[in-house]
């Protein structure tokens, strides 16, 4: 799942079917091939030529919960 992308490059959050691991739910509804998790936890970049297509879009809700989700992880690193 594309988190942003700067300078042609794309960092992305992880995305798996195991619907035992933890993570944020991402159903078939909500345009999921199947249903999946979000992995907060699996951040990782990669070059936007290794992006061909778009799998589904989240709604402004689930954004916003992905957003409050990763605010509440990153803000453990204030100095």
């Amino acid at each position: 799942m594309v988190l942003f992308e700067e300078l042609g490059n794309v960092v992305i959050a992880g995305v798996t079917s195991n619907l035992k691991m933890k993570g944020i739910p991402l159903t078939k509804s909500e345009g999921a091939i199947k249903d999946s998790v979000i992995k907060l936890n699996y951040i990782f970049t990669v070059s936007e030529e290794m992006i061909s297509k778009v799998l589904f879009h989240l709604s402004k809700e689930k954004k916003q919960l992905i957003f409050d989700s990763l605010n509440e992880r990153l803000s453990g690193l204030k100095a």
